[in-house]
């Protein structure tokens, strides 16, 4: 079992959704977030004062997924996530974390079980 927390633009949220359905990955979780990276953020002025944002609004995916799927995942929320044929600075990061357990509440179920369908 593995745990993928992607950090993906929030324009491309439902371009990532629909590549993970098609893929037959359906659970997740999705948070806002706010980031800095190698885009270091940019200039906006607010009532004629020029002030540098270096936060970025993000979107966090945490995905717990069986070893079957891992691949098809990162493939998926790569290409759905990456702007133009190239990408450009700021399309995001993904980290593939071991999963020692998991555990659904409702029936007790553990480890790759839970996670299934």
């Amino acid at each position: 079992m593995k745990m993928i927390v992607a950090i993906i633009r929030p324009e491309k949220l439902e371009a990532v959704q629909k590549a993970l359905h098609e893929r037959e990955v359906y659970l997740m979780t999705v948070s806002d977030v706010r980031g800095c990276g190698r885009q270091r953020g940019h200039t906006e002025v607010y009532r004629g004062a020029e002030f540098h944002v270096r936060l970025l609004p993000k979107l966090k995916l945490e995905i717990a997924i069986n070893e079957p799927f891992v691949e098809a995942t990162l493939e998926a929320i790569v290409h759905a996530s990456r702007s133009g044929d190239t990408g450009q600075i700021g399309d995001g990061k993904i980290f593939v974390l071991p999963m020692d357990d998991c555990v659904r509440i409702r029936t007790g179920e553990r480890g790759e079980l839970a996670i299934g369908p």
